[in-house]
């Protein structure tokens, strides 16, 4: 694995030997290989601290591993970094909701639904969806994000 030839400091999102730690983050977890994913990614976060698609395909790993503490916090700092990261509200509402922590699960479902990213119809859905379970409203957006 070529993450393992650039664990020298200051290795990054591109390792010395030219490496994507990014992609190959990608990669492995589009093949279920959670664990090699995060190692990944986290040499990724070396280059960059902050960045935000590092931080969420690293919430999704944890979340498909079941350690959804680390999901939590993970999503959380990627919301510290730029509070209105509709993937971060997303995948966050979700494991509050498993949590029974409705009421926050209920503003970041909101917060994702002000937000919505282009060609997420399916997400918009589902997240209108979990709204209305929890909430017993029903909700109403503008034409444009009615899917």
């Amino acid at each position: 694995m070529s993450w393992f030839k650039n664990l020298k400091p200051g290795g990054g999102g591109r390792g010395q030997s030219g490496t994507d730690y990014y992609r190959e983050g990608a990669e492995l977890l589009a093949g279920e290989q959670y664990l090699e994913a995060l190692t990944s990614f986290r040499l990724a976060l070396r280059r960059k601290p902050d960045d935000i698609d590092v931080l969420q395909q690293m919430a999704v790993a944890y979340t498909r591993l079941g350690t959804e503490d680390d999901a939590i916090r993970t999503y959380r700092r990627v919301l510290d970094v730029d509070p209105h990261a509709a993937g971060a509200h997303y995948g966050l509402a979700f494991l509050l909701m498993n949590r029974g922590s409705d009421d926050e699960a209920v503003a970041h479902l909101r917060a994702f639904l002000a937000r919505p990213p282009e060609q997420a119809d399916a997400h918009i859905a589902h997240a209108r969806a979990a709204l209305a379970e929890l909430t017993g409203e029903a909700i109403q957006y503008p034409d444009e994000y009615t899917g």
